[in-house]
Formats: C-alpha cells, sequence, structure tokens
C-alpha cells in the first residue's frame, strides 16, 4: 500500500493447552520489553514524526497516538515536504547510528534508514511518472472505517467525527479531502510526460462511490456518533461532485494500458520486498505450478472417492467441492469449529506456540468489500495496544457494475476453511502479529521492516506446516491456493512486462487454478492497479522461509527441532528474508548445535 494494512484473511477459536510462550498481556509484554527494544523505540518515533504527517490515518490504525483525528497531507507540494521531513529524520538516525554500540538498536537503526531511503526513492519515481489521482471516496471510507472498528478503544473512536470533518473541510485550517485531491492532479496535468491512471480504475472507483458513502454512514449509526449529520451531509455532496469530476477530466483521459514504467515497477518490486529480477521470479514460479499442479492431479481421485464424486480431473473434484456451500450466516461459526480443530493439532504436534484465547473474525460490510475485495486479517494496534485482538474480514463478493455484484464461491465451502484458516488465523497472520505485540518486539521489527514478502512468506510456510494434518479435500484445496500463489509470481510480471494480456491470465486463473469470476477480477486488479508486483511476495516469501529451513536442517541434523526453530522465526518480528537468515546461522544454529 504501503499503509502497513495486510489484506487476505481468515478466522477464530478457543486453543486449549498453555505452550511455551503462552500469551502475556500486551501492555505488561511492552513494560517487560528488553532495554535494546525501549531504546530501538524511542529512535523509530523519530521517523514517526516525520512521516505522520503524511500518513495520519495508517499510523493511527498501528495505535500511534496523536493522529486520530488526523488525516493525510495533501496540500500543496507534498510529495517535496514529505521527502524534506524523511531527509531529516534520517541523517538524525545516521548520527544515532555512529555512536551505537548496542548491535540489536543498531540493526534496527539499519533498517529505519533503509526504509527512509525507499520511502524518498518511492516519493521521487512517482513524482516524476504518475499523475497523482487519488480514489478520495475510498480513502475517506478507509480512514474512517480503520477508526470506527471493535479493535479500536471508544475514546478513540469519538475521534471519528473529528477526523470526518477535517475530510469535509470543517474543521478550522481544513480543505476538503476531495478538493485537495483534484488540486494535485489539476496542478501536474500539463505535464504530458506523466502516467495517467488506468481505465479500468477510474471505473472501479466511480462504480463504488455510493457503496462508500453508504459505508461510512453504516459506521456512524453502528457506532452511535452523534452530531455527524452536516458532515455526513457534506460528504455525500463531495463524493457526488468528486464523482462529476472524475467522470468528465480523468476517465476520458485514463490509459488503457496497464503496465507501469519499467523503473517504477521494479521499484515497485522491491518496495515489497522481492529482491530478484522478476524473470528469475517467473521461472521458479513456473516449475512451482506445474510440480502443484501434479500433485493436485494425483490427490484429486482420492479426494473424490472419499467424497463420492464422480470425477478424476483436479478441476471437476474442486467444482463438486464447491456444492457443499456453507450458508453466510453459519460461515463464522463454521471457521471456529475448524480453528477449534486447528489449534489443539498446532500444540500437539509442537509447529509453534499458541495464543491462550480465541481468534476475532467478522464478515465484511459491501463497503470494506469494495475497497478490500479479497479476505484479510486487519492487525490490531502495534503501539500502545491494551489487549486489543487483530480481526479476520472475510468479504463475500467483488462489488462492481461489470462483476454484476457476484459472490466469491472460493471461501464458503467445507474444504477451504483449513488453509485459509491456517493462512488467516493460526499458525498464520494472526499468530504473526499476537507474537509482535506480545513477545514485545521492536517498532523497527514490525513497522519499518514491514513488507508483503516477509509477512506473506511466513502465513504460505504455515499453511504448509498445516497440510499433513488437514482431510484430503482441505489438502487439495491448500494446494489449490499454492497453485494460486504460483500464478500469481507468473502473472503479475507477465502482465507487467507486457508478455500476456488480461484475457489469457484471466483463463489460467479461471479454468487451472479454479477461481469464480469474481475472485479473478480482484486477481488481475491487483496485479494491473491495486498492487503493482505484490502479488509475487506470496510464493517468493515462502520459498526463501522454506530454503532457510532446509540449511538449518542440515546444519542442525537431529539437533533440528521444528517448534524452537519457528518459534524463532517469529521472535524476529518481520526482518527481511536475508537478515532472519543471518539471525538463524549466527544465533539459532549455534544455540542448538551444543
Amino acid at each position: 500500500m504501503k499503509p502497513l494494512v495486510l489484506a487476505i484473511a481468515l478466522v477464530v477459536s478457543a486453543p486449549l493447552l498453555a505452550p511455551a510462550h503462552a500469551a502475556e498481556p500486551a501492555a505488561q509484554a511492552a513494560a517487560n520489553s528488553p532495554a535494546w527494544v525501549q531504546k530501538s523505540n524511542q529512535y523509530a518515533q523519530i521517523l514517526l514524526d516525520a512521516q505522520g504527517p503524511f500518513q495520519a490515518e495508517s499510523l493511527s490504525f498501528l495505535g500511534v497516538p496523536g493522529y486520530d483525528d488526523q488525516v493525510t497531507d495533501l496540500g500543496p507540494d507534498n510529495p517535496r515536504r514529505f521527502r524534506e521531513a524523511t531527509n531529516r529524520a534520517k541523517a538524525e538516525l545516521q548520527a544515532r547510528l555512529a555512536s551505537e554500540r548496542d548491535p540489536n538498536v543498531r540493526q534496527d537503526l539499519a533498517i529505519m534508514i533503509h526504509a527512509a531511503d525507499e520511502s524518498i526513492e518511492g516519493s521521487q519515481l512517482n513524482e516524476r511518472l504518475m499523475l497523482p489521482w487519488v480514489d478520495a471516496p475510498q480513502s475517506v471510507f478507509s480512514g474512517i472505517n480503520s477508526l470506527l472498528s471493535k479493535q479500536v478503544p471508544a475514546e478513540r473512536q469519538a475521534k471519528a467525527l473529528d477526523r470526518l470533518q477535517r475530510y469535509t473541510g470543517q474543521l478550522p485550517g481544513s480543505t476538503a479531502f476531495t478538493t485537495l485531491a483534484r488540486q494535485r492532479y489539476e496542478e501536474k496535468l500539463s505535464n504530458p510526460a506523466l502516467l495517467p491512471p488506468t481505465r479500468l480504475e477510474v471505473e472501479r472507483a466511480l462504480d463504488n462511490v455510493d457503496t462508500y458513502a453508504k459505508g461510512v454512514r453504516e459506521l456512524f449509526a453502528e457506532y452511535k456518533v452523534s452530531g455527524a449529520e452536516a458532515a455526513l451531509d457534506a460528504m455525500d455532496a463531495q463524493f457526488k461532485d468528486y464523482a462529476g469530476w472524475v467522470r468528465s477530466s480523468v476517465l476520458p483521459k485514463a490509459r488503457t494500458d496497464n503496465r507501469l514504467p519499467p523503473e517504477l515497477y521494479a521499484f515497485q518490486l522491491k518496495q515489497y520486498g522481492i529482491d530478484i529480477d522478476p524473470r528469475i521470479l517467473m521461472e521458479r514460479a513456473q516449475l512451482e505450478f506445474m510440480e502443484t499442479r501434479a500433485a493436485m492431479q494425483q490427490l484429486a481421485p482420492l479426494v473424490a472417492k472419499a467424497n463420492g464424486i464422480e470425477a478424476s480431473d483436479y478441476r471437476q473434484v474442486i467444482k463438486a467441492l464447491k456444492k457443499q456451500t456453507i450458508a453466510n450466516d453459519q460461515l463464522e461459526s463454521s471457521y471456529r469449529t475448524v480453528l477449534d480443530t486447528i489449534d489443539p493439532i498446532i500444540a500437539r504436534q509442537r509447529i509453534v506456540s499458541v495464543p491462550q484465547r480465541p481468534m476475532q473474525m467478522r464478515l465484511g460490510s459491501e463497503a470494506e468489500s469494495a475497497a478490500q475485495p479479497a479476505p484479510h486479517f486487519l492487525p490490531a494496534p502495534l503501539v500502545g495496544n491494551t489487549g486489543q485482538q487483530g480481526t479476520f474480514v472475510l468479504p463475500l463478493g467483488n462489488p462492481g457494475k461489470d462483476g454484476g455484484n457476484e459472490h466469491y464461491d472460493d471461501f464458503n465451502f467445507d474444504a477451504s476453511r483449513w488453509t485459509l484458516a491456517a493462512h488467516e488465523g493460526r499458525p498464520g497472520h494472526e499468530l504473526q502479529f499476537t507474537a509482535m505485540v506480545e513477545r514485545g518486539v521492536s517498532l523497527a521489527r514490525t513497522m519499518f521492516a514491514f513488507n508483503s514478502v516477509n509477512v506473506e512468506g511466513w502465513a504460505l510456510y504455515a499453511e504448509a506446516e498445516m497440510v499433513p494434518y488437514e482431510p484430503l479435500d482441505g489438502q487439495l484445496i491448500a494446494l489449490q491456493l499454492r497453485l494460486l500463489r504460483a500464478a500469481r509470481a507468473i502473472l503479475d510480471p507477465m502482465l507487467n512486462l507486457g508478455l500476456i494480456d488480461r484475457e489469457r491470465a484471466g483463463e489460467v486463473l479461471e479454468q487451472d487454478v479454479g477461481l469464480s469470476k469474481p475472485m479473478v477480477r480482484q486477481e488481475l486488479d491487483r496485479y494491473t492497479f491495486n498492487a503493482p508486483g505484490q502479488a509475487g511476495s506470496y510464493f517468493y516469501g515462502y520459498s526463501r522461509i522454506m530454503q532457510l529451513r532446509v540449511q538449518t536442517e542440515l546444519a542442525l541434523g537431529d539437533r533440528f527441532d521444528r517448534f524452537a526453530f519457528n518459534n524463532f522465526l517469529l521472535d524476529q518480528g518481520l526482518l527481511p528474508p536475508d537478515q532472519l537468515a543471518k539471525a538463524v546461522q549466527e544465533q539459532f544454529v549455534p544455540q542448538h548445535s551444543r
């Protein structure tokens, strides 16, 4: 994004056994953090203070104080002001690095300096290459949705009205967000070298304007925030005006070629954590795709026999499994049942430590599904957490006129629950982010080391850890989703390098992977304009962890302890693959080779 909100998702349940890393309250964990973590967090505040005004909603979502009533700074010359603030913070961090002696703090300072460099590079590239168009209604909905949430304490939710009034320009010194977004676009329009947004993303945005407006109103009603009517009416009028301007001024100039400039796509890959050439990534993923598809075909007849299905091809078997539909009003409880089963397996098989409390899950609203049409996990605040938990959000469809608001059939059948529970829940995202809060991991290793490779790599690795203990139909769907991750690492680069068209890529996803039409649409939108470059991070992150696992097993032999290894990985927060490998080689292996 790079707001640090994870997208992808699922589940909930009540664990039974108390493992060695039994969860302590978040506030106690923070108080008990090592001295080096507390010192590192003080340094992190330098960069947070510099960048906060330019990504206020993201910092508020993560629990950083002082931003709940603020919104993203879209004022004049904001890219230059952002870079100047970041450069000042970087210089101060470099000065601290020169005198710091603690190796852990030094590593964290290096992470933050690298994050500052990437922020500056990305700002420069985008300003030089792209017209600054913003889907303002989506931004407003997302900013309100992140604050009016059960994950946020009531005293902070009360700031939602201030934030909405700032979005609508009703607070002293504020200007309507839609006005600022329009100004930033129009002031750069005379530069013919700048690429406009894609036609498809503009059409998607126009389709969902009313959905976002309705979603904001529903949130204010649900959380009983009084006094908002004037701001909500102003929002409706501003959204309508903005949509009219987008339709008349932005849409006619939108481009039909989704490809980014090569240097910008290369930066996107690097920002998401993919540090190899995209063609190499494609080659590795092609092998994974073929091997996974072959494994699915070997397993499919066994699944068919066990479920009384008259088919042997994996595609037909998956279609038959999808007919075991779970009704919407039973989805949450059904997923909870699976996680009730998974948690004891994790403990009994000594895969990793499990928190001693149930996970949170809910279905996504229509507006949430429009803004984030894939299952996703919303982390709890990483700063100042006093016991708040993350939440898995499961969308039911992909709103939009061209999709007819079709509902997914990819996540609401019995066999799909297992691997999605493992990925979004435990031992995947939920456990990963819970561990960062409860084990007192430094902010540098949570907020500033964050990228899709180190987040999604763990979640896909978690899926793989659970596969041997799942029923046969669950194993087939686990392989199907692994096939999807390989397809992503092939199709995202191909689309952005002009090696395949959208129609053919969609055929691969629908016919070979077995996705529904609305899920295919979500995938293609992800590759081409929602998050170009991100989709390959699942396969790449997974392959790096598996490579590290093999190397560690070879080094330790029969002294290798999976439980200790997996807990060690979680203890490192979100270290990038190279730094994670260094920590394993220099700390874990020596500790366990005695």
